[in-house]
């Protein structure tokens, strides 16, 4: 009878060994799955992101449908440079025409950045006319390359830092146009 109840309790044992055995075979099968799952949000949370273009406004440089790497490493933004803006219920591309404390103006479908006339071979129609306005020291006037189809500083105003997600320059979808747009 001894016999009998010490054998069970080494089978019990045996099978306790290998049910853990098993567990940690799991376990260890998982774990590289899940690092790849906080690796890959990390990195589309704090460095880039795909981003579609939607609709007209940055024609003739983007069309709509097109999907971008959104670079959203901070930086200071220099002119020309394509971001991405948040206005609150949606993400707009645009292009960043003045920087912070820069004044612009645009008179006769000509642009003006401190009263020097920019060369904007990348826009597409006829800038409408607005009066001068001065950027505050952590402002940015973006405009879409379409002038004709565009909603951006001329109606919004121009954008803080911190409304500006990030910059974008690579298209990764259609495959026929993966590259630089710059």
């Amino acid at each position: 009878m001894k016999k009998e109840k010490m054998d069970e309790k080494v089978v019990k044992e045996d099978n306790v060994i290998k049910e853990e055995s098993k567990v940690k075979k799991v376990i260890k099968e998982i774990v590289p799955y899940i690092i790849i799952l906080v690796v890959v949000v990390l990195i589309r949370t704090y460095l880039v992101t795909p981003i579609m273009v939607n609709g007209p406004s940055m024609q003739p440089t983007l069309d709509g449908g097109e999907v971008m790497i959104l670079n959203k490493i901070p930086n200071s933004y220099e002119r020309f440079e394509v971001v991405v803006v948040d206005i609150g219920n949606e993400d707009i591309i645009k292009r960043v025409i003045a920087l912070p404390g820069e004044t612009i103006a645009c008179e006769h479908g000509i642009v003006y950045v401190n009263d020097r006339k920019q060369e904007e071979e990348y826009s597409k129609g006829i800038t409408s006319d607005f009066e001068k306005v001065t950027l505050g020291e952590d402002e940015y006037f973006v405009m879409g390359d379409n002038r004709e189809d565009s909603l951006d500083s001329r109606r919004l105003g121009s954008f803080k830092k911190e409304q500006i997600k990030g910059s974008t320059s690579i298209i990764l979808f259609p495959f026929n146009k993966i590259g630089s747009i710059n």
